[in-house]
């Protein structure tokens, strides 16, 4: 295959194709996994934006595209009157995306809700501790 992000089996190979684009000194804007932004967001709300902002940049230092529906849905749906769907709409979401990134040392119930949901679609889940990013 001419895409060095896929192995000769045809199996996503991210490790291989940074070690490719690190050796050549390519900077790739063609393909980036999706990855799903997990962290808190209840509670000490603004805290947790900007941590999930963080983490965002995170992602995207690593060649991931981050989805964060924690970000983006707060902006029009009310965390008390629709969070259902709103939790919905993040499984959704979630489908699309390669991989689960849990974010940070809390794991927040609407976190335990995504976990259990990739773990039923076997997509892989990443845990990212705090003192590692």
């Amino acid at each position: 295959m001419d895409n060095p992000y896929f192995n000769t089996e045809g199996y996503p190979d991210p490790t291989a194709a940074e070690a490719i684009r690190g050796i050549s000194g390519q900077r790739s804007f063609g393909f980036w996994p999706v990855v799903y932004i997990a962290s808190p967001y209840s509670g000490e709300i603004q805290k947790n934006v900007e941590n999930a902002k963080r983490y965002c940049r995170y992602a995207i230092s690593k060649g991931r595209l981050p989805i964060a529906p924690h970000l983006y849905f707060p902006a029009f749906m009310s965390d008390q009157t629709e969070r259902d769907l709103a939790m919905f709409f993040d499984l959704v979401l979630l489908t699309k995306c390669c991989e689960l990134w849990v974010m940070g040392d809390v794991i927040s119930e609407g976190m335990k809700q995504e976990i259990a949901w990739a773990k039923q679609r076997y997509l892989p889940i990443r845990y990212i501790k705090e003192a590692d990013l």
